[in-house]
């Protein structure tokens, strides 16, 4: 039965508003990534909502805002959250939604209800974008998860070559404390966020319940030729990568499109050398990004694009090096969150539909240490990593509405 928790609308609004003033970029954009000033400063709002809510908030090693409500038995806590670093520039709601979502669920129900019988803990993570150092991405859940690193605190470095050591120093953090944000005693962990897709404003519905995360591969592949003049090298005798380059984008994105929905590919960036209109490349470089939320058919996926990439390769006979960066696992969220957060919403005659998420989360990150759901709220025109993303407050309170009463099932 659920309890009947009233979010405040204007609250919601209010704050999503606020924030996104640490780091306004034009009318409707942020630009906040991780140690930044402007991220210090979303922080430290975070921080101080987090007391007028009753919530006790603390910083942990990596910078992490968490607000935590005391049980009154122990036990492994439920925590609800999400990141405030943005890409460059994001919208005011990826990442921001599940922070504030999970912040006004947790302050009505204390004061609606008071303490609860389990822990309950909103926390807001950095580093999820990885907008600012490319390879640091989940940066704030692999820490509590206890996978960081300390040799990556100077290994990995920024788009303007700075160390994340250094911008951790930067925020007032001390780098070599790393491994102290570890935690391991959390039992669920519930992510808000916006769908960053179009489905569900196709279905015409407010709330998607995330049945799973797909799986992600990146890829980065270099082609070797020869350069040449454009002009004067004879067609039979060019070893030109561009032709190679060229059947493997059309080759691995045929394989994602045969196979179909949810296959998704994308070729997002190509590196010419030397890049002159006049001259046979020497070198082009490809990323390419893969998902599948299905182990078994991310694999076949994976396999079919490998044999693009070889057969291209022979064809030609040019040097081919492939090499994969990043390699995460689908994830499937907990079939008993799941099941309580579709009773949840059928209770609150709240229309939704189960479907998985295509973008990556710090749920996946977090489920190596808890029992993980999402849940999603429509998007308009599913624009995502873009200033023109928007998701209605009326939305947003739905969703909000659905996180409270499932946080007051397991906390309650």
């Amino acid at each position: 039965m659920v309890a009947g928790v009233t979010i405040d609308t204007d609250l919601v609004e209010r704050h999503l508003f606020e924030l996104a003033r640490n780091g306004a970029y034009g009318e409707t954009g942020v630009w906040r990534t991780a140690y930044s000033q402007e991220w210090m400063a979303a922080q430290d709002q975070i921080t101080s909502w987090c007391w007028e809510a009753g919530l006790h908030p603390r910083r942990d090693a990596v910078g992490n805002v968490w607000g935590v409500l005391e049980g009154t038995e122990s036990g492994p806590s439920i925590v609800s959250g999400s990141h405030i670093d943005s890409q460059r520039p994001g919208g005011r709601y990826d990442g921001a939604l599940g922070v504030v979502g999970a912040l006004i669920a947790m302050r009505a129900l204390k004061a609606e209800f008071g303490p609860p019988r389990r822990t309950l803990e909103m926390l807001s993570m950095c580093e999820e974008e990885a907008s600012r150092f490319p390879a640091a991405n989940f940066w704030g859940s692999r820490a509590i998860t206890g996978q960081t690193r300390p040799e990556e605190t100077e290994a990995v470095r920024g788009y303007e070559g700075e160390s994340i050591g250094d911008a951790m120093r930067s925020a007032g953090l001390d780098p070599s404390t790393i491994s102290e944000a570890r935690r391991d005693d959390i039992d669920s962990f519930i992510e808000l966020h916006i769908e960053q897709g179009p489905i569900l404003e196709h279905a015409t519905l407010p709330v998607g319940i995330v049945t799973g995360i797909t799986g992600i591969r990146h890829s980065i592949v270099d082609v070797h030729g020869r350069a040449d003049h454009a002009g004067a090298a004879p067609m039979a005798l060019r070893r030109d990568p561009m032709p190679v380059v060229a059947e493997m984008v059309s080759g691995v994105i045929a394989a994602a499109r045969e196979m179909g929905a949810p296959a998704v590919t994308t070729v997002g960036r190509l590196v010419v050398e030397p890049n002159l209109p006049s001259v046979v490349p020497e070198r082009v470089t490809l990323t390419i990004d893969s998902r599948h939320p299905e182990a078994g058919e991310r694999e076949e996926l994976y396999a079919r694009q490998n044999a693009v990439i070889r057969e291209a390769a022979t064809t030609w006979g040019l040097d081919v090096a492939s090499r994969v960066v990043v390699d995460q696992r689908p994830c499937p969220c907990d079939q008993e969150l799941v099941r309580l957060i579709q009773q949840t919403a059928n209770e609150l005659d709240i229309a939704s539909m189960f479907m998985h998420s295509g973008a990556g989360h710090d749920s996946q990150v977090m489920a190596q240490i808890a029992k993980v759901a999402m849940i999603f709220v429509r998007s308009k025109e599913g624009r995502s990593r873009t200033p023109a993303k928007f998701t209605s407050v009326e939305d947003a309170v739905i969703g909000i509405r659905l996180l409270a009463e499932v946080l007051c099932e397991l906390a309650y």
